[in-house]
């Protein structure tokens, strides 16, 4: 199963990490008729990430070390060979995971953990209100029993198989004087590049360094806070040894509502009202996002034309940081015409004679 943050490639194709071999054919052929250059002139791109990310989910030992390790791994299996960070620069922009993030190395020099990234759905009504909410996380924290070494002092031992690296380098003869490189996830560690004697692995991690934990967040959510917006926790994603855990981001999702649209700072929202009361004037009451009750007037004399806008000021969505300033609420009015035949025909001509004499 892939890592958390490593399934871009399975979104490319919309298929979940562990789909079947029939699976990415099917999704695989769906999309190629869609974006094929042929078809498609203007998604050249799209169809190279599609072919891309088929070319390593289809192929066993790829999505093996992808599964593994994401872009790292496919990277370090391809020996930098083959023009693969050229692939990775011109399909993805400098990086598989530059949206997701990956590993780099700190300020301090150390190496730096993967950020973990978490969708959270909040109303309108938490961004006009703002909100704070608890969200339970599991990650990977350093085992407290071995201090993160898999077992006891010394017990950790580099692969000999593949020395250290993960992988194992197997040279295949194509032809005199031609060689082809291929390179493989080694069987003896488990592409770890450690191995630990089994009556020396930690009882309570039983030699993984970590284990899982709960972990509870606190997360505030402002007001005006828009959707799209990250909220970030420093150091809180997965521990690992040597490494400094990356932070976790929640990504905000705004969730549509039934009366209000939002843009920018300011809301929008369609009312419909009858004839008559486009001709001579109306009032309505209507619930905003605070509870509030809103009195809308519109005097005798003044016709509403269909889609006509009125706007109410300072009454739209609050500054992100600034709440005290607000935006404006847009009202378009939607004027409901009869439907035909609405009046019986008799009627219309009594009342038409009536006007006349």
């Amino acid at each position: 199963m892939a890592n958390v943050a490593d399934t871009k490639l399975y979104d490319i194709l919309g298929v979940p990490p562990g789909a079947s071999e029939n699976e990415l054919k099917k999704a695989y052929r769906k999309l190629a008729k869609e974006y094929h250059p042929d078809k498609n002139p203007n998604a050249g791109d799209k169809f190279k990430e599609i072919s891309f990310a088929y070319e390593v989910l289809s192929n066993p030992e790829k999505r093996e070390l992808y599964d593994r390790y994401g872009e790292q791994g496919l990277r370090e299996g391809s020996g930098g060979g083959g023009g693969m960070d050229d692939i990775f620069s011109h399909i993805f922009g400098g990086g598989l995971f530059s949206f997701m993030g990956n590993q780099s190395r700190s300020r301090n020099g150390r190496r730096r953990g993967e950020d973990m990234m978490h969708p959270l759905k909040v109303s309108l009504e938490d961004l006009y209100n703002g909100k704070t909410t608890k969200l339970q996380l599991s990650k990977n924290v350093l085992c407290s029993a071995c201090s993160g070494q898999g077992g006891k002092s010394g017990a950790v031992q580099k692969c000999s198989a593949c020395r250290g690296r993960g992988v194992r380098i197997m040279i295949r003869q194509l032809a005199p004087g031609m060689v082809q490189q291929m390179q493989s996830v080694c069987s003896d560690c488990n592409g770890e590049g450690e191995v630990i004697n089994e009556k020396d692995r930690c009882k309570k991690c039983e030699g993984k360094k970590v284990i899982k934990e709960v972990k509870i967040l606190e997360v505030h959510v402002d007001k005006g806070m828009k959707h799209g917006q990250r909220i970030t926790f420093t150091g809180e994603a997965d521990q690992a040894p040597g490494v400094e855990p990356g932070d976790i981001v929640l990504l905000l999702q705004e969730k549509e509502h039934e009366v209000f649209q939002r843009d920018g700072n300011d809301l929008h929202m369609t009312y419909k009202i009858g004839l008559v009361e486009a001709l001579c004037g109306f009032q309505f009451t209507f619930k905003h996002l605070d509870g509030r009750q809103i009195v809308v007037k519109y005097p005798p004399g003044k016709v509403i034309e269909p889609g006509c806008v009125r706007v109410v000021r300072g009454e739209g969505m609050p500054q992100y940081r600034n709440p005290f300033e607000k935006g404006d609420l847009y009202i378009k009015f939607d004027v409901q015409f009869p439907e035909n035949n609405w009046i019986n025909p008799d009627k219309l001509s009594v009342s038409i004679r009536q006007q006349m004499t």
